[in-house]
């Protein structure tokens, strides 16, 4: 039985993963290397965030994405964008170098059995864990817009659907939201020879401005610190007090989430977009019709006028929604057993990233209802990975130790299955499917 299985291999699951053999835990990280980097972000796309907020997390401080631009004889530098290209490479980099082996499978089942968990995947004979961590990415929580989800599925899509926008040159497109994602999907259309128009309820666009030099002044740099989600003493502490963003009250927690850090364009992309997109701002949709081959838009501005817009596809750059009910990994009645956080479809972390149910971690986007913005991005795997293992080897010390541990991460293997013994207190009778 291993110590921790940590299901996704996106930058929270590879720091998890180096932290868990780091400190001698039996480990083994399921899951494609940087799938949704590799696979759903258009070729073209910049990162955002500045490089040295963009590391990964090892135990040692080592493997950071500097570190591997200068293998490469490149330098990633403040205040100039990085290719996604390159960043989707550091993260192959990092698995290589800094935790357990990734073992590309695909997870299909997590169920409680005795003490611990069933994982069971698409590849092989299933996995018996004493913990598990749930670092499963965004793609399970794509959200669109109510108004388009009765259209037949080749009228829509989301934003993270496409690697390559160049099957949409000549036609036109309809882009929903009004953030980075929309922006520079938008800019990237129009760059292919597509005819964009973007969407959005907010009456004006937010961008970003050209970010302050690292080295400065000390009174401005107390005024306005950097941090890794951006300048000034509101973003310095959702970056570096996620610890203090739990202590908050659940409705505190869930109202930060949804507002802090909103919708806004990188300072780089504001000449590309506004030179080729057109935008209609403050018009809400309100209801979507395929018309044979084409789609019609309803859409409403402050006003109360109705516009209505004609177009050969429709994206929806439109965000992610954390929800365990999408989660169909887990099974449901494990689901549905795990306490929320306030009226929200998000788990109830403690402090080491513990849900409710005892042994059961999740990191990335179903943490930030918990813990805050910096689970949203990047930057979070830090502060996610070292808090989490900690919480791990907590609770595998309440357990007792795991005999005939070796300790440290262990090379794949398939684990028998076979009942264990008794179920976590006050949570319901052991179940098999």
């Amino acid at each position: 039985m291993d110590d921790l299985v940590v299901i996704g291999a996106g930058p929270y699951g590879l720091s998890i993963a180096a932290h868990a053999a780091g400190a001698g835990l039996g480990v083994r990280l399921l899951g494609r290397p940087m799938a949704s980097w590799r696979d759903h972000m258009p070729e073209g796309m910049y990162l955002k965030s500045e490089p040295w907020s963009s590391n990964l997390s090892a135990p040692d401080g080592r493997h950071t994405l500097a570190e591997y631009c200068a293998s490469l004889g490149t330098v990633a530098e403040h205040g100039t964008p990085l290719p996604i290209g390159t960043f989707s490479a550091y993260g192959m980099w990092f698995a290589r170098h800094a935790g357990p082996q990734v073992e590309e499978v695909t997870v299909t089942e997590v169920t409680p059995q005795g003490d611990g968990f069933r994982v069971r995947t698409a590849e092989g004979p299933p996995l018996l864990a004493r913990t598990v961590a749930v670092a499963a990415g965004v793609m399970p929580f794509v959200h669109h817009p109510e108004a388009l989800r009765e259209l037949p599925p080749t009228h829509y899509s989301h934003s993270s659907g496409h690697r390559d926008l160049s099957g949409f040159a000549g036609r036109e497109v309809a882009v929903v939201g009004a953030g980075q994602a929309a922006l520079e999907t938008a800019a990237l259309l129009a760059e292919q020879g597509a005819r964009p128009c973007l969407v959005a309820r907010r009456s004006r666009l937010n961008w970003n401005t050209v970010p302050q030099p690292l080295s400065r002044p000390p009174l401005r740099s107390l005024r306005e610190p950097h941090s890794g989600l951006g300048t000034g003493w509101r973003s310095w502490v959702w970056s570096e007090l996620p610890w203090a963003v739990r202590r908050l009250p659940a409705h505190t927690r869930e109202r930060i989430v949804a507002t802090a850090l909103g919708p806004a364009g990188a300072w780089w992309l504001r000449d590309r977009f506004e030179r080729r997109v057109p935008a209609l701002l403050g018009h809400r949709l309100h209801r979507a019709v395929a018309v044979g081959e084409r789609t019609r838009l309803g859409l409403t501005t402050h006003a109360g006028e109705s516009v209505v817009l004609d177009v050969s596809h429709v994206i929806a750059a439109t965000g992610f929604a954390p929800d365990l009910a999408r989660l169909e990994m887990l099974d449901a009645r494990l689901r549905a057993a795990l306490t929320t956080v306030g009226n929200g479809r998000a788990p109830e972390l403690g402090p080491g990233f513990e849900s409710s149910w005892p042994g059961l971690f999740f990191a990335g986007l179903l943490a930030a209802p918990s813990f805050g913005p910096s689970m949203r991005f990047v930057h979070g795997a830090g502060f996610t990975a070292g808090r989490l293992v900690r919480g791990v080897r907590k609770r595998l010390g309440a357990r007792g130790p795991r005999p005939g541990s070796p300790g440290g991460a262990r090379p794949g293997r398939a684990a028998s299955s076979g009942p264990g013994p008794g179920v976590p207190p006050g949570h319901p009778k052991t179940y098999l499917r």
